[in-house]
């Protein structure tokens, strides 16, 4: 019997469930410390917002029913994630998120009706690496303002996204990154997609690449280049 060709792998955008049951945000505490953000290293232009330092201070804003495994704050490179997701994602060796730091939460908020929250779990701040991994340009569906001109960081500004894919042989293998080409997203993979499932994880939304639309200005998609997706 002949082999058969593998699949190819699949990514997909993480956002936070808004108006979902666990829908959960937070906001930063003072005193509020940031530092300089990433920096490409070859062109120098800026291709990720200013780095949240400690001490890690949050109120978290609840507008579901319970709180989420996965929060979304005002900005930055990191986010939040519940004892649960950390340990989970640890325990099964996935891989691309750093730092792991205890957050303190002072305060949970309530935005909508709904049950008082009960008790808070542990949160701890969480980034995501920067990935080798690198938008497919002539394959994905990307209107930018101008052209790409750095071949390291591939960034530059976006006008609407209708679709994008990666280029083969670029992803190294991480569950949870920020691709080069869109670093203002976070993506994951197949395995991380079954890890959330598995685990019942909250608060999350994970759209396939190809299926991602971001058009603010209603542009409508761009001319298709030929091999581009559909």
């Amino acid at each position: 019997m002949a082999s058969e060709t593998p699949l190819p792998q699949r990514f997909f955008r993480i956002e936070e469930d808004v108006w979902g049951p666990h829908d959960t945000q937070f906001d930063t505490v003072e005193p509020d410390t940031t530092g300089d953000g990433p920096d490409c290293p070859r062109c120098g232009d800026p291709i990720g917002r200013r780095t949240w330092l400690p001490p890690y201070r949050v109120e978290l804003e609840l507008y579901g029913q319970g709180l989420g495994d996965y929060i979304e704050g005002p900005g930055g490179n990191s986010f939040l994630v519940s004892e649960r997701f950390a340990e989970a994602f640890r325990s099964e060796g996935l891989t691309g998120l750093l730092g792991f730091h205890p957050a303190e939460v002072l305060r949970v908020r309530r935005k909508r009706k709904g049950p008082k929250p009960g008790a808070v779990p542990r949160y701890f701040v969480v980034t995501p690496c920067f990935s080798r991994a690198a938008v497919d340009e002539a394959h994905s569906r990307v209107r930018r303002i101008e052209p790409v001109t750095c071949p390291e960081c591939r960034y530059s500004g976006l006008d609407s996204i209708h679709g994008f894919t990666l280029e083969p042989g670029t992803w190294q293998g991480e569950d949870m990154f920020r691709p080069r080409g869109l670093q203002g997203s976070i993506l994951v993979s197949e395995r991380f997609a079954g890890f959330v499932t598995r685990h019942g994880l909250t608060n999350m939304k994970l759209i396939p690449t190809e299926e991602y639309v971001w058009d603010p200005l209603r542009l409508g998609p761009p001319a298709a280049a030929p091999g581009a997706l559909p």
